[in-house]
């Protein structure tokens, strides 16, 4: 008997103590139906709402588009990479509308390849979802980084097919937006080394001759963020990325600088003539 109660009382207290460090159930997600939304589909639906408003885009002066490097100017703390922060801080610095010639849209998706993004701005006539033809949407500028992610599960030549559909994704944009100006930005170096020598730096070359084509020149600037991401030695600097491919926020802030300096510069030209 005293066996038996020995026995019953310890597991009493085995259950009490999980108890007091198991949350109760109700508190996990898991219990609960959910439908499955991925990353990407509610940025893209956060998007959309955002085009569907009209007031809040008659005083964009800039359009961003691109993938993750882009989207993720809009991120602070990173929802992968616990205690790492992304270009949310420099973002509302700059093109929050502070300075109302800075006003951003940002059309960049995590993990869009240029097709998605060619699917995005095609005319809603087309079946695309005719993201740049809002009628109070009329940028100065719309800025384009694309491209890298076409770099795996690659088309062969992977250089060419990237070039390609970035010239694709200009011809695009100039076509829903004539009037504004597109600074088409290079792709900046990864960490790995072989994908850096045989796709960016080629890509890189080929659009910037695409850039001085006289077919382009009047809308077209090339903006070469490559070498601002390197160390001496002529490979990508890791304290400016946290895995070697997305800009840590030091380095959304040399993209910033950058990029500023570029608009100043075109702005400057434009007034002179």
């Amino acid at each position: 008997m005293t066996r038996w109660i020995c026995r019953t009382w310890l597991a009493a207290l085995a259950i009490a103590g999980c108890a007091a460090v198991v949350p109760a159930q109700a508190q996990f997600k898991s219990t609960h139906a959910e439908a499955r939304v991925e990353y990407w589909q509610a940025r893209l639906a956060t998007m959309e709402a955002q085009l569907a408003d009209p007031r809040g885009l008659s005083d964009v002066k800039l359009v961003f588009l691109g993938d993750s490097i882009t989207d993720f100017f809009l991120m602070g703390e990173n929802l992968w990479f616990p205690g790492v922060r992304n270009g949310r801080a420099v973002w509302d610095e700059s093109f929050s509308g502070q300075d109302p010639a800075l006003k951003a849209l940002n059309l960049g998706i995590s993990g869009d390849r240029l097709e998605h993004m060619l699917y995005r701005i095609a005319p809603k006539a087309d079946g695309g979802l005719g993201q740049l033809d809002h009628e109070t949407l009329k940028p100065d500028y719309v800025i384009i980084l694309a491209g890298i992610n076409n770099s795996w599960a690659s088309e062969n030549p992977a250089d060419a097919s990237i070039a390609a559909g970035v010239m694709a994704l200009v011809r695009a944009v100039h076509a829903r937006q004539p009037k504004a100006r597109i600074i088409l930005q290079s792709l900046m170096p990864t960490q790995e080394q072989a994908r850096t020598r045989d796709i960016v730096i080629p890509v890189n070359q080929s659009l910037k001759a695409f850039a001085e084509l006289d077919a382009q020149k009047s809308y077209l600037t090339y903006l070469d963020l490559y070498p601002h991401f390197l160390l001496p030695d002529n490979t990508q600097n890791p304290a400016l990325f946290y895995d070697g491919l997305h800009p840590s926020e030091a380095g959304y802030r040399v993209w910033r600088d950058v990029l500023l300096a570029a608009l100043s510069a075109d702005r400057a030209r434009r007034a002179a003539r």
